[in-house]
């Protein structure tokens, strides 16, 4: 198969530079022996860029994201944002994941509240000026003194949203955020999520294994082989917003990426 990479990295590098992986594997420990799940992984994220890492499942590529964010440390290689080796979690690096992890016993507003309490708000604003902001943002004003309980599937992922924003940090790292909401409410999910970019200019590197998700939200998508996951190929998605799902551009991206995955069924 004739691949994108040079292109798409080329692309990249031509941006400033503000998520560097480089040569990251990843092996672990088990009863039978070692297992890796990541194998000389390289990939660049520019400041502003949204890039979606898409492969099968059991390819390491929520391994890869927990080294971006410093939850785990690279077997081999290393990852820099900013520049700076990643050694561990910071406020420079908003988390999302598919469990919305919110705390039952706290408010939307003290869910979105509780990075600010830990780190201080951004200059110039207060800690209740900043969670208004972000929950005008996702669009749940109404429901700041609602509890987790109340909320539908859709709203929490959007309080889990806002509560990453809460600190301004400059990357959004987001696990498969609407890998659990149905598909009516992931469109909307889609479409809030791009307006917030938008609004942001936030440094997005989201993962997900639903392949037109990536395409509807990429500027360009890394491909992940099977496990020992590396990178197959980065694919530009060069189409204007809102985009066309249904449009013969869209429809030849997403079968570009599908036949990576049906290579690996071969």
């Amino acid at each position: 198969m004739t691949t994108n990479s040079s292109h798409a990295t080329d692309r990249t590098r031509s941006m400033d530079t503000e998520i560097a992986v480089d040569g990251v594997s990843k092996t672990y420990r088990s009863e039978r022996g070692p297992v890796q799940a990541l194998a000389d992984v390289d990939f660049d994220v520019g400041q502003g860029e949204f890039v979606s890492i898409v492969g099968p499942s059991g390819c390491g590529k929520s391994t890869a994201f927990r080294i971006v964010a410093g939850l785990e440390e690279a077997t081999e290689g290393e990852v820099r944002v900013d520049g700076r080796r990643v050694t561990e979690p910071g406020p420079d690096r908003g988390m999302v994941f598919q469990d919305d992890a919110l705390f039952p016993w706290r408010t939307v507003a003290g869910n979105v509240a509780y990075g600010l309490e830990e780190v201080g708000p951004p200059e110039g604003a207060t800690v209740d000026e900043r969670v208004d902001y972000c929950l005008d943002l996702v669009g749940l004003a109404e429901k700041a003194d609602a509890y987790p309980k109340e909320l539908s599937g859709g709203q929490r992922q959007r309080v889990g949203i806002a509560r990453a924003l809460a600190v301004d940090p400059p990357i959004l790292l987001m696990d498969e955020p609407f890998g659990s909401v149905d598909a009516r409410t992931k469109t909307s999910l889609h479409r809030e999520l791009l307006d917030i970019w938008a609004e942001t200019r936030k440094t997005i590197c989201f993962v997900t294994h639903d392949i037109e998700e990536a395409v509807y939200l990429s500027d360009r998508i890394v491909v992940f082989s099977a496990g020992p996951g590396t990178v197959l190929d980065e694919i530009p998605v060069p189409l204007e917003r809102p985009r066309d799902r249904t449009g013969d551009a869209f429809t030849d991206i997403k079968a570009d990426v599908l036949a990576y995955f049906e290579d690996e069924e071969d």
